[in-house]
């Protein structure tokens, strides 16, 4: 063994190739997938927690106008969802994880709606931005309906235009943490996720 270690590193140094970056082998792409359930305050606090997610920026997509506003994007009118775009590290944490979170942490069954927030704006929605996204994103579609009685309605779509929301939705409940819709609504929902998924939360 020691003879053919050193007939390596001879061969190597003769050569004045160097030796492959062994860690660098072992990184990976980040990913994208951007997931409409709801209010976005509620949906960002969820992901940005998450262990392998780099970013969940709040935005809207899927409608069929250009740089749409929030007010706009309210009345229902411009066709968009609002959504989260996540990018993360498939080598930290996998889609089917992420999706799993996704179906757990908002009411796929109703239709344009979630809790007191009704309009198409409220959807719940997946879209996916690489072909092999979307038979995984039914996948867990179909092994989350076991969890609820009625039919999912979660539609599943290939992405679109993303638009960044305006600055102050970013980070909203970290920022406003303390405000009533915040106790009332993300609270108990970021509860239940981080009681159902202690293991992926970033420490």
């Amino acid at each position: 063994m020691a003879a053919l270690l050193s007939f390596i590193f001879l061969f190597s140094g003769c050569t004045g190739q160097s030796q492959p970056n062994l860690s660098s082998m072992e990184t990976t792409a980040e990913e994208t997938i951007t997931l409409g359930a709801g209010c976005f305050w509620c949906v960002e606090a969820v992901f940005e927690s998450i262990q392998g997610v780099s970013s969940a920026t709040s935005g809207y997509m899927g409608g069929h106008i250009k740089n749409p506003g929030y007010r706009e994007v309210c009345t229902g009118r411009t066709g968009h969802a609002e959504v989260v775009q996540v990018k993360y590290n498939p080598l930290e944490v996998g889609l089917d994880v992420l999706l799993d979170v996704f179906f757990t942490t908002h009411d796929p069954t109703t239709l344009n709606r979630q809790g007191a927030d009704v309009g198409s704006q409220y959807r719940s929605a997946i879209f996916f931005h690489a072909p092999e996204q979307g038979p995984i994103a039914q996948r867990a579609l179909d092994r989350n309906q076991a969890a609820y009685t009625q039919p999912i309605v979660t539609e599943i779509t290939e992405a679109s235009d993303f638009y960044k929301a305006e600055d102050y939705h970013q980070a909203y409940f970290e920022l406003n943490g303390e405000a009533p819709y915040c106790q009332a609504i993300i609270v108990p929902k970021i509860q239940k996720f981080r009681s159902t998924f202690e293991g992926i939360l970033k420490h």
